[in-house]
């Protein structure tokens, strides 16, 4: 297997210390906390070890306080209801003593019913787009080095934008993005972790949509910006290692805040699931 989606799925394969409780190692990816997605997927590990045979369909989290890499995160799992076709769970992740993030995510047998979704965006295929990559190496010279480092490290996911980025200028438009993304290797694992690892990677591209209008780009030094909460459906199921199309939009930013939502469709068409986020996007003197 490719060492970094390796190294994520080591990540994802959290130590279970007693039968709700769990402890898992932390990433740098460039950031100077811990990326919101490695805790939010981590959490949904947790959730799912205790909710044997149902897959999550939803979860609604908060970000407290930044996490530090350096040191493990203990997950803990409130079994609140454990129904007929449903089970709630809560889950606490702590740190040097203090919570850090919380999250609720609810899971379910599965069943047959109505079905019906909105049509997938019609934009270029993913074989027809260069890799984000490639827009880093042509700039990178251009950038200051802490914005260098986070953008050049490598990543267990490829990205295709369908519009080339704007690092430097972060000139005015419409709050839309749309991005392909892929696991960077075949992966031989269950569904459930296929949704753990959407979960993570659904974290990427959405507060800086909201940027969008407003002529700032997401590397100023005068931008403050961090997820404050987190919410995704999952709504058929997913497999991240074939392509996925990242459909976001912001319909709103006010309050120091930005509003963001992502829809996630399969290549054949399916909206295999939803993701909404609201952030912190403070602009400094």
């Amino acid at each position: 297997m490719n060492q970094l989606l390796g190294d994520l799925i080591k990540v994802m394969t959290l130590e279970r210390l007693e039968m709700n409780l769990f402890r898992g190692e932390s990433r740098d990816i460039g950031s100077p906390q811990v990326f919101g997605g490695q805790v939010l997927g981590q959490a949904l590990v947790a959730a799912t070890a205790t909710a044997e045979g149902r897959v999550a369909h939803s979860l609604h989290a908060y970000f407290l306080r930044r996490g530090d890499f350096n040191s493990p995160i203990v997950y803990e799992v409130d079994r609140a209801l454990d129904g007929k076709h449903f089970s709630s769970r809560r889950v606490v992740a702590i740190q040097h003593g203090r919570q850090i993030f919380n999250m609720s995510a609810s899971f379910q047998s599965p069943e047959t019913g109505l079905d019906h979704q909105i049509p997938m965006p019609d934009v270029p295929l993913p074989e027809t787009l260069p890799d984000l990559e490639s827009y880093y190496r042509g700039m990178a010279d251009q950038l200051p080095p802490a914005a260098r480092r986070m953008l050049e490290l490598k990543r267990p996911f490829e990205f295709r934008p369908v519009r080339p980025p704007d690092f430097l200028r972060g000139d005015k438009s419409a709050p839309l993005n749309h991005v392909w993304f892929r696991a960077v290797e075949k992966l031989d694992v269950d569904e459930a972790l296929h949704r753990c690892l959407l979960a993570y990677v659904s974290d990427f591209h959405l507060l800086d949509t909201a940027l969008k209008p407003h002529a700032v780009s997401i590397l100023s030094p005068q931008l403050v910006i961090a997820s404050i909460d987190h919410a995704m459906w999952f709504h058929r199921s997913v497999r991240v290692d074939d392509w996925l199309l990242y459909a976001v939009d912001s319909p709103s930013a006010s309050g120091a805040r930005g509003f963001t939502r992502g829809s996630v469709f399969a290549r054949d068409g399916r909206l295999v699931a939803s993701a909404a986020q609201e952030g912190l996007i403070r602009i400094t003197a």
